[in-house]
């Protein structure tokens, strides 16, 4: 029974975001049973192109480090803040979602050398929904009151007293502040412009079709329609 539970509860999570901290779990079980070495995962241009190892492209957003208090944080944050993306302003919208990690993704490959990007992507996840939900008002840890957007902020001031580097942080925040600015603000100033479109073969891959305005459906179709037709239904 419990184990049936948590399976349902499982699969209500949204697609995008049940793949993505999955993985992360995987990766990171495999990492502590030695299947796999964190050296094989991290970002390293020359390997991914010299070596072929395209795999790096992928592994090192996967990769929180060992087990401990700092990779719980950070997948707790993931978790939420992915799902509640994923379940808000991507309601219905999995191609867009999974466009926005592809192009955060991009980004963070194109300009950064570090060796795990994880973190960062989770940080670029919480600014995109601050900035989407700037009224909602936060507690941290009991601490502390803040309304949406100063969360990133207020991530990147607890790395610092954990003794971090917030470089990672502040890249997360450049990214998503990057996305924000060309999908949310500047198509809405004059004579902006949409520049952020997701590929027409992700729409098709991930989205529903949509439906022909022009459609008439059959009665049965219909809503409280019978397959028996509409006179029988009547008694005729």
């Amino acid at each position: 029974m419990a184990y049936q539970t948590l399976r349902q509860e499982y699969l209500q999570i949204p697609i995008v975001t049940r793949a993505y901290t999955t993985a992360c779990v995987v990766t990171t079980a495999a990492v502590q049973l030695e299947i796999i070495t964190p050296f094989q995962l991290y970002f390293n241009p020359d390997l991914i192109f010299s070596k072929f190892q395209i795999w790096r492209l992928i592994t090192n957003f996967l990769f929180f480090g060992p087990v401990g208090f700092n990779f719980l944080f950070n997948m707790i944050f993931l978790y939420r803040y992915c799902r509640m993306l994923e379940e808000g302003s991507f309601r219905g919208r999995t191609a867009d979602f999974i466009f926005m990690f592809l192009f955060g993704g991009t980004l963070f490959g194109l300009f950064v050398s570090l060796v795990f990007l994880g973190q960062a992507f989770t940080i670029m996840l919480v600014y995109v929904w601050s900035r989407r939900n700037p009224f909602v008002r936060m507690n941290f840890f009991g601490l502390l009151n803040f309304e949406a957007p100063f969360l990133p902020w207020v991530l990147m001031g607890f790395s610092l007293l954990l003794g971090n580097s917030i470089i990672v942080d502040f890249l997360g925040i450049a990214v998503g502040h990057i996305y924000y600015f060309l999908e949310d603000v500047f198509p809405a100033q004059p004579g902006g412009s949409r520049w952020l479109r997701t590929p027409s073969i992700l729409k098709a891959l991930f989205d529903a079709p949509a439906e022909d305005a022009n459609y008439n459906p059959l009665p049965e179709e219909r809503p409280g329609g019978f397959p028996w037709g509409e006179g029988q239904r009547l008694g005729g």
